[in-house]
């Protein structure tokens, strides 16, 4: 077999992409001063809220709800939310709750939303992207989901 010209460049090139595919994100990060870290989120954030949440025995409900959280750069947020099950208001007008969150380098999360109404705290793992501008979160235990975008 006879290599032409071209061949050994496509060949080096091929082998970049692959070892730019195997590589992790925090090594990917790492080169770069994008880390991020609790301060990667500061200021008031605008969710939106899908899901699906399967209640013990029962029919799955269709989940939809808005947020605003502020995010102190500590570790620290509050939050109001409204949501609906079915269509139907889970409660009445905007519901206040408050937590914690930790943010790590490679802008991976997780944080803990604990309601004043005495609804179970909510657990999430979150993504932070954008220079922390948005972030995605899923919320352990059940299909829920929600994108947020820094408002201010």
């Amino acid at each position: 077999m006879t290599l032409n010209k071209y061949a050994v460049p496509v060949l080096a090139a091929g082998a970049v992409a692959i070892a730019l595919s195997l590589a992790t994100p925090a090594s990917l990060t790492a080169d770069d001063d994008a880390q991020c870290s609790n301060r990667s989120l500061r200021g008031n954030y605008g969710f939106t809220i899908d899901g699906q949440i399967q209640p013990p025995g029962g029919a799955p409900l269709i989940l939809r709800g808005v947020a605003m959280t502020h995010f102190d750069g500590a570790g620290n947020l509050t939050q109001l939310d409204h949501a609906t099950f079915n269509g139907v208001p889970r409660w009445a007008g905007w519901r206040y709750a408050v937590g914690s969150y930790d943010i790590n380098p490679d802008c991976t999360g997780t944080a803990q939303i604990v309601p004043e109404d005495g609804s179970p705290a909510l657990n999430l793992h979150l993504v932070v992207f954008d220079h922390g501008r948005q972030l995605r979160t899923v919320v352990d235990g059940n299909a829920t989901g929600s994108l947020g975008v820094r408002v201010r």
